[in-house]
């Protein structure tokens, strides 16, 4: 592979620290000896269909692809922001959206806490948090310790493979980890957390907030769409027939849930939280381990399902689950990314299986969906994969849903870190590995709606990129 398939740090930011760290050991003797050496005992991918042909190395260290294929690097942590600000770690989930002129607006998750400075945008010692308007700020610690989570805006021009422009775009929230787009121009973000007020903490945390698809700099007025629930948070999707949400919590024995907006595309209005049941397997349990004793939920089959009303949704004890689960919901294994496409929402979940590495699942909605006719045709959901081998999927994370039909996922393993694509016959074959020094989880992978062009970030220590190539629209 030659070194110039890949467009190596194009973006704005060049001359920032962040870069600069990156570079010097992207260009150092060592890193070419040993830093960047893959470590023993990793699994070697394997596909199901060939689609792409096998990964090439990346002579910079960063993301394998196969031949044909390329990235433009978007934007590093501590790069200088257009507002001045530094670019915030732990890059997460993410959506893109089309703007004016061609160009592509990422509206792109932080997943850090109050501790996390050196990864912050304030600086080191949160020196520049004054300039900020703190009522701005979801929870600004009393302008001395801030969470430090949130999203930033980037508005990306495909043509010249440059930022115009990128910032801060909602401030104070902590743990931000995926969310969703929705019909209407914006992104649903989701803190995973279920932190209390106290100590430094002026608010209680858990919940999803709205920022819109914009390229105006400026935060967005920091206010928690509460009746979406308190939990831990992780996905959001949202059907535009119906205009509902649908959720996915990040725990062992989560729930899957369905927000019903009492005004269209308003979700500050408020609206009905529901859990997802079984029909006739009350509180059934999903995940397929092989230690619970409970029966196992069949894959590639079609099970109605009902949804149930529920109670005290911004529980104090975090127990919306488990009261939940004893009153008849199901639960799942860590569900993780999720996503509305091909008339369906497509969800991962992380540790379900009987190996423990992953399942996806989709639900499709009645045509009656969230009103009292949705019992004459339930919605249905079927366990679509469980492939029970590492080489094929090791603990899914963020999914999109390509313009083809595709699912293009991410992995969040304790080994390599690859980009699966999955056919809508269920066949899965591999995209992408990243190869940067301590194999980084990949997330917030999303397709531009303009371009044919898919976006991805390295978590650690936070890259966004922009991957080209010949994509196939083919049925396995």
């Amino acid at each position: 592979m030659k070194s110039s398939r890949r467009h190596f740090f194009k973006s704005a930011g060049m001359t920032a620290a962040g870069f600069l760290g990156i570079q010097k050991y992207l260009n150092s003797e060592i890193s070419a000896q040993g830093l960047f050496r893959r470590p023993t005992g990793q699994q070697a991918y394997q596909n199901e269909v060939e689609r792409y042909g096998k990964l090439l190395k990346d002579p910079n260290r960063l993301l394998d692809l196969p031949e044909g294929f390329s990235y433009t690097v978007l934007s590093v942590t501590g790069d200088v922001m257009s507002d001045g600000l530094r670019t915030p770690g732990a890059p997460d989930g993410m959506a893109a959206f089309a703007a004016e002129d061609g160009k592509v607006i990422l509206a792109r998750n932080h997943e850090l806490s109050d501790n996390q400075t050196f990864e912050g945008p304030y600086g080191i010692v949160n020196e520049q948090l004054s300039k900020l308007d703190l009522t701005k700020l979801y929870d600004a610690g009393a302008g001395k310790v801030p969470q430090l989570g949130g999203t930033s805006n980037l508005v990306f021009d495909p043509k010249t493979q440059r930022l115009d422009k990128h910032f801060l775009s909602l401030a104070g929230t902590e743990r931000n980890c995926a969310g969703g787009p929705t019909p209407w121009g914006s992104w649903i973000t989701c803190e995973e957390t279920v932190s209390k007020s106290g100590d430094h903490r002026e608010k209680d945390h858990g919940y999803n907030f709205e920022v819109p698809a914009t390229g105006q700099m400026g935060l967005v007025d920091p206010i928690p769409l509460k009746d979406m629930g308190r939990f831990n948070h992780e996905a959001v999707a949202v059907d535009p027939a119906s205009g509902i949400v649908y959720q996915t919590e990040d725990r062992d024995d989560g729930l899957i849930t369905r927000f019903i907006p009492n005004e269209s595309e308003n979700l500050k209005a408020g609206g009905k939280l529901q859990a997802l049941v079984i029909k006739d397997r009350s509180s059934c349990d999903t995940r397929n381990w092989p230690d619970t004793g409970k029966p196992k939920f069949p894959v590639e089959q079609a099970v109605a399902v009902e949804w149930m009303d529920l109670e005290d949704i911004h529980n104090p004890d975090d127990k919306l689950r488990s009261n939940a689960y004893k009153a008849g919901a199901a639960i799942f294994a860590r569900g993780e990314g999720m996503w509305y496409g091909n008339n369906r929402i497509y969800f991962a979940c992380t540790s379900g299986g009987i190996a423990k590495s992953g399942q996806i699942f989709i639900y499709e909605p009645s045509p009656y969906e969230g009103t009292a006719k949705e019992v004459e045709q339930p919605g249905k959901l079927m366990l679509f994969l469980e492939p029970n081998n590492s080489r094929l999927l090791e603990y899914g994370d963020n999914l999109t849903v390509a313009p083809w039909g595709d699912v293009v996922l991410c992995e969040d393993g304790a080994r390599d870190q690859y980009l699966r694509g999955i056919t809508p016959t269920g066949k899965i074959y591999t995209l992408a590995r990243s190869s940067y020094v301590g194999n980084s989880e990949m997330c917030g992978v999303c397709f531009a709606p303009n371009h044919a062009m898919l976006f991805v970030n390295i978590q650690k220590p936070g890259i966004t990129l922009a991957i080209t190539g010949p994509w196939k629209n083919l049925e396995a």
